[in-house]
């Protein structure tokens, strides 16, 4: 049963540069300012596929990627819904440096 958990909920892929970040602010036009779990803060695009299926609102956890020529910057790949969070906290997948703003 664990497995089938497993394979539902996504998780960052580390080696594609992609990590976890939580919402600080909207800033409008589909960007967000994000603090991500390096401790940067960067500006996050809602790409329209997100944007039009998911509201996104301040505090959620996220997948964002960095971009590779402007590290300041990121695409927002993904949003963890209240229970995938339960979910991921309960097996301690959220890094402790965002633990903070849960």
């Amino acid at each position: 049963m664990d497995e089938e958990i497993e394979q539902r909920l996504p998780l960052p892929n580390k080696q594609g540069g992609e990590m976890m970040a939580i919402v600080d602010q909207h800033m409008g036009g589909g960007r967000l300012r994000v603090i991500c779990e390096d401790g940067k803060e960067r500006l996050a695009r809602i790409p329209g596929k997100i944007k039009k299926r998911k509201w996104i609102k301040i505090g959620d956890l996220l997948i964002v990627k960095p971009w590779d020529f402007q590290n300041e910057k990121a695409d927002v790949i993904y949003r963890y819904t209240p229970t995938q969070i339960a979910n991921l906290d309960k097996r301690n997948l959220i890094p402790d440096s965002l633990k903070v703003f849960l």
